[in-house]
This record gives structure tokens, sequence and C-alpha cells, in this order.
């Protein structure tokens, strides 16, 4: 009777044993990169779900998680504005520093406007000029798609310390940690760049203007082919101005559309002028 009952009781363990063997080999046959980055994925996005209004929380991108990390770029940088370049066709964000917006203004010593973001694209162009190339080594990816770096011409010289140090940029304390923050307070000191006059934040500007002149890539895609009611050429010029043509403007039709340089069609001017392009003169 004492057999009987412990064979009773041993059958549905074996059986619960051997159920459970196929799912273990199944798990053993998962590649460990994929249990990680499942995990860590998770993990991401239970936290900022769980610390959504917490001001502490930095911005998570599940791409820093999950994408592999690029080498070092080098080579002859195009200037997009003022702490935004392409290497080889790689759109590049300055780390740590936060340049006036392309369609930006600010006033100068004397009250007068002027086009400090324009200004801002100029030096940076002139300042990598001097000394080719720029080598740009990876940092992390962006909320827009692009790549994070920290860059510098052939000589050695910081590209952003540079900037920041020319009142040319800011200093970022959100993503820089004040890495910038004594060179700022130097060109401060010295009413240099944009500190020679008054100005906004570039980060107030574009949250007043409700838009950020860095479309994400996930919204508002690049159109290689303008349908019929998208007719307005965004256009970006070789001082990195980004310039919005209407058919009928000399310009228009000469005018040719390269997404992969980060030229684009808009549908109406409000459109435009709200993503922070101005309009062509002519």
């Amino acid at each position: 009777m004492a057999k009987s009952r412990y064979d009773d009781r041993s059958g549905p363990r074996r059986n619960r044993t051997g159920a459970g063997r196929p799912l273990a080999r199944g798990w053993a046959s998962v590649p460990m990169r994929l249990v990680f980055v499942t995990v860590a994925a998770t993990s991401a996005l239970v936290t900022q779900f769980v610390m959504h209004d917490s001001g502490s929380l930095p911005e998570i991108n599940l791409q820093n998680l999950i994408a592999p990390r690029p080498v070092a770029i080098a080579g002859v940088a195009s200037v997009i504005d003022g702490d935004t370049i392409e290497i080889h066709g790689q759109r590049i964000r300055f780390n740590g520093i936060d340049a006036p917006e392309s369609a930006q203004q600010c006033d100068d010593a004397n009250g007068l406007h002027y086009q400090c973001g324009a200004k801002s694209a100029t030096a940076l162009d002139a300042f990598l000029a001097a000394s080719r190339p720029t080598r740009c080594t990876f940092v992390s990816w962006d909320r827009y798609g692009r790549y994070v770096g920290n860059c510098r011409r052939a000589d050695g010289v910081s590209v952003a310390a540079w900037m920041v140090e020319n009142g040319q940029a800011l200093d970022w304390p959100k993503y820089s940690q004040g890495a910038y923050a004594m060179l700022q307070e130097k060109a401060k000191a010295a009413q240099v760049g944009i500190w020679a006059g008054t100005f906004q934040a570039p980060w107030d500007w574009r949250a007043k203007h409700r838009a950020d002149n860095e479309q994400p890539l996930t919204i508002a895609p690049l159109l290689a082919v303008s349908p019929s009611a998208c007719n307005l050429k965004g256009n970006i010029n070789a001082r990195g101005e980004h310039i919005y043509h209407m058919p009928g403007q000399e310009y228009y039709d000469r005018t040719v559309i390269t997404t992969s340089k980060g030229e684009r069609w808009f549908c109406s001017e409000e459109e435009a002028v709200a993503a922070g392009w101005r309009k062509a003169k002519r």
C-alpha cells in the first residue's frame, strides 16, 4: 500500500519534470544577446513608465541599447548648423552643446536683430576649414536617430569647446554635465559671440516656436518626390541656411531637393516656418 501511494505521487512528479525539459532546452537555444536585449529593453520601458513624472529620469533611447556602436568617423565636414555636421553622409550632432537654430535671431550690442544661427554656422565652417579633416568619436544615438559625438579638428582642437569658448554655442547642462561651463563663463565675461548682446537659449527658442529644427526620423518623413499638395522646396545652402522656395520664385525650378542632406518638401509656409526654415528672398 505504501509503495502504491509512493508510485501515485511520483508519477505526476516525473511527468512535470519531463515536461520541463523541452522548455529548458528551448531557453538554452536562445542567443544570450537576444535575452540580454529583451531584458534590458523591458527594464528600460518599465523604469520609464514608473518614473514618468520624475524630473530626475533621463531620456531613454532603446536604440542605444540595441544598435551597434559605430566606429569613429573622419573626413571633410559639411556644416548643417552650429552644432551639427555631416561626414560621408552621416549626420553628426556635437555632444553636450547647443547652438542657435538656423532661423533664430539674437540682438547685438546695439540692440539690432541679426541671424545668430546663421552666424554660428558660418563661424563653425571657417573653424573646421582651417584644419582638416574632422574626426568624431561616437557617444550615443539621440532621439532623432543621429550620431552624437565628440569631434576634433586635425590639429586636435575640440570643436564643441571652441564653439562655446567663442560664444557661438552654449554648454547644454542636460547632456554635458557642465563639461563646458567654465569656457562659457569665459566667453560671457569677454562678451564674445552671442554674449555681446542678448539672446534666448536655443532650447528655449525651440520650445517657444513649437518646433525643433532637427525633425524626428519617425515623424514627417522627408519626401523624395513631392505630392501635388506639398510643393514648397526646403533647401539647405552652402552656409547651412534652411530656406524654402515657393512656386513662381526665381530659383524654384533650378532648386533640387536632396533628402540625404536633410532637404525636404513642405505642404505649406506655416509648416516650413514652424520647422525653422525661412522663405527665399526671390
